[in-house]
C-alpha cells in the first residue's frame, strides 16, 4: 500500500504567490526527501494548468500527514491537499 497525496490549487489562491512559494516548497521536499521521509514521488500535473494540481507517493500515510503538515504550499494557504490510499498493481 501506498498513499497519494493529491493538492489542488486554493479557489482564489494567487499564482503569483504560488511562484513565490516554490522554492521553499522545493527546498522542504528535497530535504523531507534526503531525510528518508518515505516520499517516492512527486510533480505537477502538465494539462491543462501545471499550477493547478500535483500529487506525491509515500511509502506511508504517517509520512503523507508528515509532509502535508510543513509543505509551504500547505501551511501558506496555497493548496488543498487530500490522501488517498493507493493499492498500486507494479509490472516490472
Amino acid at each position: 500500500m501506498e498513499f497519494v497525496v493529491l493538492y489542488s490549487l486554493r479557489e482564489g489562491a494567487d499564482r503569483s504567490r504560488l511562484l513565490e512559494t516554490f522554492p521553499r516548497h522545493r527546498a522542504y521536499y528535497e530535504e523531507f526527501r534526503a531525510g528518508g521521509g518515505g516520499l517516492v514521488a512527486l510533480g505537477p500535473f502538465q494539462a491543462p494548468d501545471p499550477a493547478g494540481s500535483s500529487m506525491g507517493i509515500f511509502t506511508s500515510r504517517e509520512d503523507a500527514e508528515r509532509f502535508i503538515a510543513g509543505d509551504p504550499f500547505i501551511t501558506e494557504g496555497l493548496a488543498d491537499p487530500r490522501i488517498l490510499d493507493w493499492d498500486a498493481v507494479r509490472f516490472d
